[in-house]
């Protein structure tokens, strides 16, 4: 039996606490925050999550995933919200399979408890680590009520205190690289609410997406028959001439009219971001611009606007993710990532499964070699995830509305249908398997290429619906450059 401190209580190090203590490791939670089934610590600024395949893999390994399913509503498809108000339903698998849509405080609430009930975990709420010992395995922790602190040894450390981490902080003042990456959006929560009789005003079954290029808002169901929703928007102002506004990735309309009140005659057209949409009356004008038709289904959506708080969004890179047999970084500590695959969480899940596993293998007494064969299998697919979810961000802003897009998806559910053995579409690998993140990346890479070719014969956009012959011939020309492009 070890001691093992894990230095974060939110969604990973609760799982990874579960993970260890079944081990007959004697496990203490240090969390910074207060306990979120007292005090709602997520107030305005959550994001919902998505459980997929790897994330219940995870929770399955550890036990928990019949109390999680009791909290989790099912989502199959996209449905795009263009800006006349019409729907466009995209399904996320030919065979009706589901992510799973869950709140995040909810989920975190849900692993405390589970593993309180385990008698070798104890739970510590309040704690700030403020210094760590990486030779010796010592956390030093500052209460934030009391101002006391306290000097914990350990055998094993881990990090899992997300994208700020303490105990990267430390790992940092050795060898030790690490990058930061803000991207240009920020995001707002937006609560949209049931109605009156508690259904809900939107299919609960799907992610709600306005995609308007610059901007994009989404909506995910909660049990409560409401939906989490969240507003991208880019973090400055930005000035788009009309050269630069038409290259766009393949977006089915340009971004609409100017925002009112900023510059849209000749020249560039300024297209406005969170530092000059501040006012009720430019925020009002601002929804009634872009989203016209979340106006009504969330009546105090201004106020919501003007009263949550505005967050950041940045991707973090980092090796190595270990030291010696001593501390290891696990989740958003080691790879945090942007919202835009749903797949933060669940990539810190398959974190904790990949260490169980290689305890399995390896025993728990060699944590030197567990340690060192987890980081350097996870950090090449941290990366990659990464990747895929800025690649993820461009589609649900960009493409989604794109009727070249909805025609590929149509053409790569084919060749599913037909090959499944040859061609699985990348969304399917990344939420419906095990296939590691990096091969993900580098076959949906592949998949670009062979789509291109395939999108550009003649006559397939005019005639793919209508024309047999057309479908064949697509079919054909997509397998060979499969076959070819190995």
């Amino acid at each position: 039996m070890k001691s093992i401190t894990i230095v974060g209580g939110g969604l990973v190090g609760s799982l990874l606490a579960i993970f260890l203590a079944k081990r007959g490791h004697k496990v203490n939670v240090f969390e910074r925050r207060a306990d979120p089934r007292t005090t709602n610590v997520y107030a305005g600024r959550s994001i919902n999550l998505v459980v997929s395949h790897r994330g219940w893999t995870a929770l399955k390994a550890a036990g928990v995933n019949e109390t999680v399913e009791r909290i989790v509503v099912p989502v199959y498809a996209r449905m795009m919200h263009d800006r006349d108000g019409q729907l466009t339903r995209v399904p996320y698998s030919i065979e009706n399979r589901a992510i799973h849509s869950v709140s995040r405080g909810e989920l975190n609430k849900v692993l405390l408890s589970e593993a309180e009930k385990l008698p070798n975990v104890h739970l510590h709420f309040h704690e700030q680590c403020v210094d760590v010992d990486l030779d010796n395995a010592r956390c030093t922790f500052k209460n934030d009520i009391t101002s006391a602190t306290a000097s914990i040894k350990a055998d094993v450390v881990f990090g899992a205190d997300g994208a700020p981490s303490a105990v990267r902080q430390a790992m940092a003042r050795g060898r030790f690289n690490f990058s930061q990456e803000f991207i240009e959006h920020d995001y707002k929560e937006v609560a949209f609410p049931a109605n009156a009789d508690g259904t809900p005003k939107m299919d609960p079954q799907c992610l709600h997406i306005w995609p308007r290029r610059y901007y994009m808002m989404m909506g995910l169901a909660n049990q409560d028959g409401g939906f989490t929703g969240t507003l991208f928007m880019p973090h400055t102002a930005s000035a788009v001439t009309p050269q630069a506004s038409s290259r766009n990735a393949g977006a089915a309309k340009q971004p609409g009219p100017a925002y009112p009140g900023s510059h849209s005659g000749p020249g560039p057209a300024v297209y406005p971001g969170f530092d000059t949409v501040r006012t009720v009356a430019e925020v009002t004008a601002f929804f009634q611009t872009h989203f016209a038709d979340a106006m009504p289904i969330v009546p105090d959506l201004v106020d919501q606007y003007l009263r949550n708080p505005q967050s950041n969004l940045a991707i973090i890179r980092c090796g190595p993710w270990t030291h010696r047999d001593k501390v290891a970084l696990i989740g958003d500590a080691a790879h945090a990532i942007v919202p835009f695959y749903g797949e933060g969480m669940n990539a810190g899940y398959e974190d904790c499964k990949v260490l169980n596993d290689l305890l399995n293998e390896h025993g728990d007494d060699n944590w030197a070699m567990v340690l060192d064969a987890y980081g350097k299998q996870r950090k090449p697919n941290g990366d990659a995830i990464a990747d895929l979810s800025m690649r993820n961000f461009v589609e649900m802003r960009d493409l989604v509305a794109d009727p070249r897009f909805i025609l590929r998806k149509k053409i790569e559910g084919r060749l599913q249908a037909k090959h499944p053995d040859q061609w699985l579409p990348l969304y399917s690998q990344v939420k419906f398997t095990d296939t590691p993140y990096v091969d993900a990346l580098r076959e949906g890479q592949r998949h670009d290429r062979i789509m291109e070719q395939v999108l550009a014969m003649p006559g397939v956009e005019e005639k793919w619906e209508s024309d047999p012959a057309v479908q064949r011939e697509v079919e054909r020309k997509a397998l060979e450059l499969l076959t070819g492009s190995k």
